[in-house]
């Protein structure tokens, strides 16, 4: 390999971990609980993940699908629901991109008040079956 091969591979590489690893700045950490009338709630998890109903109300598109199915989530201010940080971090990023607004996000595995509402490096994806 050439050093501008190599070069050019490790730009891509940080611009992949800078993307889904990297967190998403200045959105707040809100309990479902407490969003705020008029946002529309994007539940982001898996199918087999966002089968409670806590969060029936929501419109459920997996992050995996998001590109698929932008097209059904009406232009209103949004709050995210995700699974962990890196979701959270992956769906924000590409609604901003096809121009939606995300307000808020929760994460379903924990509280925001014991993330200290703007504490987003919890990357550790808790499974069920763990």
């Amino acid at each position: 390999m050439t050093g501008s091969s190599l070069l050019f591979f490790l730009f891509l590489l940080s611009v992949a971990l800078y993307r889904r690893y990297y967190p998403v700045k200045n959105i707040p950490c809100l309990p479902v609980g407490e969003v705020p009338d008029g946002l529309l709630l994007v539940d982001l998890r898996d199918y087999n993940e966002s089968n409670g109903p806590i969060f029936g109300q929501a419109l459920h598109i997996p992050v995996a699908y998001l590109k698929r199915h932008v097209r059904h989530i009406p232009r209103k201010p949004l709050h995210i629901i995700a699974q962990d940080a890196i979701e959270k971090n992956v769906g924000i990023r590409l609604l901003r991109r096809y121009g939606y607004e995300v307000k808020s996000y929760s994460i379903a595995a924990c509280d925001c008040r014991e993330r200290g509402r703007m504490d987003q490096w919890n990357t550790i994806k808790k499974s069920k079956t763990a």
